[in-house]
């Protein structure tokens, strides 16, 4: 509730990351910046915590540059719930951030299992579906590295942070000594870090959107700022709550398919799993329009208010769910329609971008 009304943007349980605020350091995202940072995903409460993240409002608000730093581990493809990381990063460039997103191939083959990511080349191939999706996205060639193809002076990076975490300190935050995970760690330490050294953009602040299961990352690469020689701010983050899946009780993920709407799925393939997602509608007509439906819990409301633009026609759709105007299929007739259309013009720009993407990730 705010201010004795229903609120269209409270949906977000912010109860289940209370952990991190309380245990881990990480401050929920205050009131006032959210009208103040103009895009949705802001002005809708889906970000909702951070590090340090007033130092960028600050160089956003003076003009000043930032980095704006975060990227993708190619171990599937990519479906909406990674394009919302790619709206910030689109934010942020637009408000003088100098851009690097990370395609990571090597950290995807590295730390996850054999039967998702078998070989380098299973991760290469994910990375060409997952570079031409950003690219498709409005990011340009020169906001986005390939991991395995960055120079040397990254890889020497890597190895000189290996110096600077030992072995008992990593299993404190993460739990294990798995080889390819320490590896792959070791590459985000860099991916966070690197845009600071004097052979890219030097001393200057960052900020790195990622989802929460990510923040030991960020405090483990803040950590290894104040062990550096080199002259690096202390980077900042900021959490946008990942998107619900399609199926109650889950995120959307690769992993599982039937949860996710993929950024190349057939058109005709996503308008079955909307009509298939889970509903905050109730059983019979008759029951929704004197109840009225729960749009916290429906998963195309959900869709629209993390990636429709509209605001007052998101809240409308919200309002109209919750009183009963607006049935559960005519909720998901309107996202569906939303989402086929977005499909359409993205997978036209996808198959210009594709063998750019590739060109990119394989040097062919």
């Amino acid at each position: 509730m705010v201010d004795g009304k229903i609120d269209p943007w409270g949906a977000v349980d912010i109860g289940k990351y209370d952990k991190n605020f309380e245990q881990f350091g990480v401050k929920r995202f205050p009131e006032e910046w959210k009208n103040k940072l103009d895009h949705h995903l802001f002005r809708r409460g889906i970000v909702i915590a951070h590090r340090d993240f007033d130092k960028i409002v600050s160089r956003i608000e003076n003009k000043q540059p930032f980095i704006m730093m975060t990227g993708i581990a190619t171990s599937g493809y990519m479906h909406f719930g990674h394009k919302i990381i790619v709206d910030l990063v689109n934010f942020f460039k637009k408000k003088g951030a100098r851009t690097y997103f990370g395609i990571a191939d090597i950290d995807a083959y590295c730390s996850r299992a054999d039967e998702k990511v078998p070989t380098l080349q299973a991760a290469k191939e994910f990375a060409v579906n997952n570079l031409a999706n950003v690219l498709a996205l409005g990011l340009t060639k020169k906001d986005v590295y390939v991991q395995s193809r960055m120079p040397s002076r990254y890889y020497e990076f890597t190895f000189e942070l290996s110096k600077k975490i030992t072995a008992s300190t990593f299993e404190g935050i993460y739990g294990h000594l798995d080889l390819g995970k320490v590896s792959a760690n070791l590459l985000q330490y860099a991916d966070i870090l690197h845009p600071q050294l004097k052979e890219f953009e030097g001393k200057m602040p960052s900020v790195t959107p990622v989802g929460m299961d990510q923040d030991p990352n960020i405090k483990s690469a803040r950590d290894l700022v104040h062990r550096l020689k080199y002259p690096m701010e202390l980077p900042s983050s900021i959490y946008p709550a990942h998107e619900p899946g399609l199926k109650e009780g889950m995120k959307m993920s690769s992993s599982i398919p039937e949860s996710a709407i993929f950024l190349t799925d057939s058109p005709e393939s996503a308008k079955v799993k909307i009509m298939k997602a889970f509903s905050g509608g109730k059983v019979t007509v008759e029951e929704h329009r004197k109840l009225g439906g729960d749009p916290e819990v429906d998963r195309a409301y959900q869709m629209l208010k993390y990636h429709h633009p509209d605001d007052k026609k998101v809240e409308k759709i919200f309002h109209d769910f919750k009183s009963g105007k607006l049935l559960s299929g005519e909720l998901k007739e309107i996202c569906a329609e939303f989402v086929l259309k977005f499909l359409k013009e993205h997978q036209k720009k996808y198959k210009k971008f594709e063998p750019v993407a590739r060109e990119m990730v394989f040097g062919e």
